[in-house]
């Protein structure tokens, strides 16, 4: 049997606190690079769900980003006034609103590798660490997504 983590207070013995500190500091990495296109994080992560499939549901990137529409429509209301992405309701279902690329959100795909690959390098692991640590991550989100049972 695998022994668990003793139960601790301590800030350096919580995963939480290093992936607070690990998200934040990739993020301030993401910035200036990010500033250069005109993007904050979460626009640069709607874009990168646009880019590898156009003409998406509100509803769907929400559900894929983990965002509710409170959040998500402001975030897609930028990006419109930006002339990245339009926004249309759907016609066969006018509750839906269609989020699509423009020709100028498109051609920031290109730009989108250099970051990509700065990331990479400034991360520096092998693939089989990348794809480890990425398989972890999304283990973790998983574990802890899963409701509590009641006692």
């Amino acid at each position: 049997m695998t022994a668990l983590p003793a139960p601790s207070v301590a800030l350096d013995d919580q995963l939480c606190f290093a992936l607070y500190a690990a998200s934040r500091a990739v993020t301030a990495r993401y910035r200036p690079m990010l500033d250069v296109l005109g993007l904050t994080y979460p626009q640069y992560l709607v874009m990168m769900l646009l880019w590898e499939t156009d003409h998406q549901t509100v509803g769907q990137l929400g559900s894929r980003l983990a965002l509710d529409s409170g959040t998500l429509s402001p975030l897609l209301k930028r990006l419109t006034a930006a002339g990245l992405v339009t926004r249309h309701r759907r016609v066969e279902d006018e509750r839906s609103v269609s989020i699509a690329l423009t020709d100028e959100g498109r051609a920031l795909r290109e730009k989108a590798f250099a970051i990509s690959e700065e990331m990479i390098g400034a991360i520096g692991f092998d693939t089989g660490e990348f794809d480890d640590l990425k398989t972890k991550l999304r283990l973790l989100t998983e574990r802890v997504s899963t409701p509590v049972a009641d006692a």
